[in-house]
């Protein structure tokens, strides 16, 4: 309808309220009856006035914006963040106290197990090994000399044995004798005793004088070297880390923090792929091999540590890279789809408005899609309500619904067809 039209139109519903009130003013004192319903004549006069303006002039339509069901592969994924660690580190440290001498390693350095890595000064090791053989050799000593006295003693005993009973020689002879021999025999069980605590000190201070040589217990490695030629090492319960040493690079592992929300649905075995920063454009494989019970708690978000296995056969990733996995929980080839937005519409309440009255006039429209309302929050579960655009009129359709990958959801059940155009929003344009 055009404007003058409407002017027209306007202009007479205007002079027909006019004339309402003016005869109502000629009656002057009429009945209270009367006066209601000349009130009431004009709020109706009003509301129509107003209706046929909101009505006339600013009635709108809607524009669907649509998307078809289609048929396709769904892969259903959960993605977690973590770090590219080697599959065996090792802390090197020493044992002992002393000054490193040498260095014989760097940063990137490739060693094999039992090489040396570094070296303390010796000299007061070595000394000790003299001093602990020199004990030894005089421990042996003592237990020859013992051997001799005990022979001795033992010989004359015998004799002073045969005396005695010759009558030649006192008792008292005899049990000197015996004394003595007995303390001949004493003494070179003290000496043996001691040729053993001899050798043992001898080893520990050959052990020593080894551990001054510090060993890589791997073949690997140097991530760390936090140690120089003339640096003083103390030894104690808490000795400091002089070098790290990261296993076979070649083989390494993903570590990654999965939700407890998505932790039900992994799995020893299942694929994956990830990214790193330094590679933004290449994707990694990676298999999960553990999956950890224990719990972490950080900033009151509660995940679970997966390991996955990384083949880094080309030496591309690093320790400590960080890494973005996509895991595959379920793959499901060729099944009908439809789109996430889809099922969040839901069509324009104004649409309804020509139902309410005439009050329903004066409220705005309020458009779709949402995540709430009429549309699907009154259906929870498996089933879901989404529309379908057919002859310019929106069709609700009732679907049971399966996985979802975050952008489509499978259709398990329902009667939507592939190829039906899936409302997913509405926008207003003027008629």
């Amino acid at each position: 309808m055009d404007d003058s039209g409407t002017g027209r139109k306007a202009a007479a519903a205007d002079i027909d309220l006019a004339a309402v009130l003016a005869a109502s003013a000629k009656r002057g004192k009429g009945s209270r009856w009367r006066g209601r319903l000349v009130a009431a004549a004009a709020l109706i006069a009003i509301a129509g006035t107003v209706g046929f303006f909101y009505n006339g002039r600013s009635a709108t339509g809607y524009s669907y914006e649509t998307q078809p069901a289609k048929r396709g592969d769904l892969t259903v994924l959960v993605t977690a963040t973590g770090s590219v660690q080697p599959t065996e580190q090792v802390d090197i440290s020493s044992e002992l106290s002393g000054t490193v001498r040498d260095v014989n390693v760097d940063y990137n350095s490739e060693v094999k197990s039992g090489q040396v890595l570094a070296v303390l000064d010796t000299n007061k090791l070595e000394a000790d090994v003299k001093s602990s053989r020199a004990k030894l050799d005089s421990a042996k000593a003592n237990v020859l000399k013992a051997n001799a006295d005990l022979l001795s003693a033992q010989v004359s005993l015998e004799r002073l044995k045969s005396l005695v009973r010759g009558s030649v020689s006192t008792q008292q002879s005899l049990d000197d004798a015996t004394y003595k021999y007995e303390s001949a025999a004493a003494t070179k069980q003290i000496n043996e005793a001691e040729v053993l605590s001899a050798e043992a000190d001898l080893r520990l201070a050959e052990v020593n004088l080894a551990k001054a040589k510090i060993v890589s217990p791997v073949d690997g490695v140097i991530l760390t070297r936090s140690v120089d030629p003339g640096a003083t090492v103390a030894a104690s319960l808490s000795a400091p880390v002089l070098f790290t040493i990261a296993g076979d690079l070649r083989k390494m592992e993903l570590q990654v923090d999965v939700d407890e929300a998505d932790v039900g649905q992994i799995g020893v075995g299942q694929k994956a792929t990830f990214t790193v920063d330094a590679y933004p454009n290449k994707s990694f494989p990676a298999e999960i091999e553990q999956i950890r019970f224990a719990s972490e708690t950080t900033n009151n978000v509660v995940t679970y540590k997966a390991v996955l296995s990384v083949d880094n056969a080309d030496l591309l990733l690093r320790p400590g890279m960080t890494a973005t996995a996509d895991i595959t929980v379920e793959a499901v080839k060729e099944t009908l789809m439809v789109p996430n937005a889809a099922l969040r519409y839901a069509p324009p309440e104004a649409e309804s408005r020509a139902n309410r009255g005439i009050f329903g006039l004066f409220r705005p429209p309020r458009m779709g899609p949402r995540s709430g309302g009429n549309g699907n929050e009154a259906l929870t579960g498996a089933k879901r309500r989404v529309w379908v655009l057919r002859e310019g009129r929106q069709v609700p359709l009732v679907i049971q619904v399966g996985s979802s990958d975050g952008q489509f959801t499978q259709v398990t059940a329902g009667e939507l067809k592939e190829g039906d155009a899936l409302v997913t929003d509405a926008t207003t344009r003027a008629r």
